[in-house]
């Protein structure tokens, strides 16, 4: 009964298509369940099959097979589904764009590289790239380039005034063989940015559009945005919404562990998953809506197979869910403030710390008070980009210039990650230890919500070794102090094994993870989180079927969201507009 004014609504579809041939069975589809919409197409005659509404011309969409409760798609329609229509992103098809995509401001390199993608790369690039002679006595005329895909030529480029601008190597990469299943071609030049312009310009003079921010970047449109490149092999189906901003991670990785992540995740690694999840819930909601329309006709549900599917899915979504602090670690590093008294050896902790990577960073000598300003270094530590901040000895002063140096001590201690409380093993704990040390947790306590680790180093254990075991902290809770010795480097990997477990890295395979979760995807797996959480209590309660479609729908968009299966035009923009130029 409850498909009657459907019903009623498609009959008179029906009725009235014998007299306009625009009506489509696709624009019926939201008043239908999955199963209920699929059983009806035999409703319609041939002549119905679904149009283009715009060019009136018979289009294929996906159906599912008889034996199949998913969608077989025969080709890449990711964009018939995704809520962002390419034809409101003005020229995204159209256009052939152009951009440098190597590095620039920095020493010259030997090789530059222009990249153009779009339908008109092949001609703009024979309009001024001049292959070198193939005969003798015989050279190619102008716009007669018919290159081989993956083949590469050597020629010249020329301006529009005929003179040679670079001798260049052309790669032409022709759909769908290329990163953005556009014609696509690379010019290799010198690598000096006086070449690389010169070159961009001509095609850009040929006809091709500079691929990066333009004068209607106020409008908002995805055409504008600096990764026009990937986001082309977005929209083209080359790579889902995750992969393409794994992409953006691999070109600002950090580290060795960084790029691995990254480039895992561009290989499919968390899109798989992401995949597998949602085509799970679209399996599960389709059996559980097939029910609703023909529960008399169908099998009672297995709700222990059910149960078991959707704690399958959680610890899956939970797993994915641990990496999310270990990407956030692998973006943004950590900051770590080497503090204490003057002269406890926190510029030879620095130095020795940092000694396999590049020379002593900070002054030493047997002065206290030395170090007056924070002197950075970075090291690597498990894979994790680290800055080391050592900092002015805090004690009180009357030196103006001293002083300035302990504020800014202080100001470090309260925004790094980490803290290392460093002592000289030949005083031991003292009262000014205790002072300083409490005066630091007062101030974060200010400050900072909440509370940085911090852990104790003891430093110049070489001078008096016997200290070592009779050390006593009063009325202080380290766990664990770490002896160091800065002039052998003993001790180090020690510190670094319990930064590791103080920020919950200890557990992270030696190889690192193979991918990890940003903010936006975390955001999206705790909300599938939450309802297949919900879909559980709905089954465990009794509440009827359709309470339980819609949080298996809620799963679904959520994961749609990570994949880019379903999202904004406002979300791609957010996304792309961070790429570096040409990406």
């Amino acid at each position: 009964m409850g498909h009657l004014p459907s019903m009623r609504l498609l009959i008179s579809h029906l009725h009235w298509s014998s007299s306009s041939s625009s009506t489509t069975l696709f624009s019926l589809r939201p008043l239908f369940s999955i199963p209920t919409f699929h059983k009806l197409y035999f409703l319609f005659p041939l002549s119905l099959k679904p149009c283009n509404p715009r060019t009136k011309t018979t289009v294929s969409h996906p159906r599912l097979t008889p034996n199949d409760t998913t969608l077989v798609l025969k080709k890449d329609e990711r964009l018939e589904s995704r809520s962002v229509n390419p034809e409101h992103i003005e020229g995204t098809s159209t256009t052939t764009i152009a951009a440098i995509v190597t590095s620039l401001g920095g020493p010259p390199s030997a090789v530059g590289i222009v990249r153009l993608s779009g339908p008109e790369a092949v001609a703009i690039v024979a309009r001024v790239f001049r292959p070198a002679r193939r005969k003798k006595g015989k050279t190619l005329g102008s716009g007669s380039w018919r290159p081989t895909s993956h083949v590469v030529e050597y020629g010249v480029v020329l301006d529009h005034h005929g003179n040679v601008v670079d001798e260049v190597l052309a790669i032409p990469m022709l759909a769908p063989r290329s990163y953005t299943r556009e014609d696509v071609v690379e010019l290799q030049c010198h690598g000096s940015e006086v070449c690389l312009r010169r070159v961009l310009r001509a095609c850009l003079e040929s006809g091709a559009r500079l691929a990066e921010p333009g004068a209607n970047h106020s409008e908002n449109k995805l055409k504008d945005t600096e990764g026009e490149f990937t986001l082309r092999a977005f929209l083209n189906g080359r790579l889902d919404l995750s992969q393409a901003e794994n992409v953006g991670k691999l070109i600002s990785a950090k580290s060795i562990a960084a790029a691995d992540a990254a480039l895992a995740g561009i290989q499919g690694g968390f899109s798989s998953l992401v995949r597998s999840l949602r085509i799970q819930c679209i399996e599960l909601l389709t059996d559980i809506e097939a029910r609703l329309d023909f529960d008399d006709e169908m099998p009672p549900l297995d709700l222990n197979l059910i149960m078991d599917k959707i704690h399958g899915m959680s610890r899956d979504v939970e797993n994915a869910l641990e990496t999310a602090n270990y990407d956030q670690l692998l973006q943004s590093g950590l900051q770590i403030a080497i503090i204490g008294r003057p002269n406890v050896g926190k510029s030879s902790l620095l130095n020795a710390w940092s000694k396999n990577v590049q020379s002593e960073r900070a002054i030493v000598t047997e002065i206290a008070g030395t170090t007056r300003d924070v002197v950075e270094a970075s090291v690597s530590i498990h894979g994790i980009p680290v800055t080391l901040l050592d900092t002015a000895g805090i004690r009180e002063t009357d030196d103006i210039v001293e002083k300035m140096g302990v504020e800014r001590s202080e100001a470090v201690a309260i925004s790094a990650d980490v803290t290392i409380m460093t002592i000289s093993a030949l005083d031991g704990w003292t009262s000014e230890d205790n002072k300083l040390f409490n005066r630091i947790l007062s101030n974060k306590k200010r400050f900072v919500e909440s509370s940085t680790p911090v852990i104790l180093v003891v430093n110049k254990i070489d001078c008096a070794p016997s200290a070592c075991t009779d050390l006593f902290v009063e009325g202080n809770s380290f766990s664990k102090p770490i002896f160091t010795c800065a002039v052998t480097g003993q001790g180090i990997s020690d510190l670094e094994s319990a930064i590791l477990e103080i920020v919950g890295l200890n557990r992270i395979p030696a190889g690192g993870r193979r991918w990890t979760v940003n903010q936006r995807q975390c955001e999206q797996l705790v909300r599938t989180k939450e309802a297949l959480a919900r879909l559980k209590s709905s089954i465990e309660e009794e509440i009827p079927l359709d309470f339980w479609t819609i949080d298996l729908r809620e799963a679904a968009l959520a994961l749609g969201q990570i994949s880019g299966e379903d999202i904004s035009e406002e979300v791609l923009t957010n996304i792309f507009g961070k790429f570096c130029i040409g990406k």
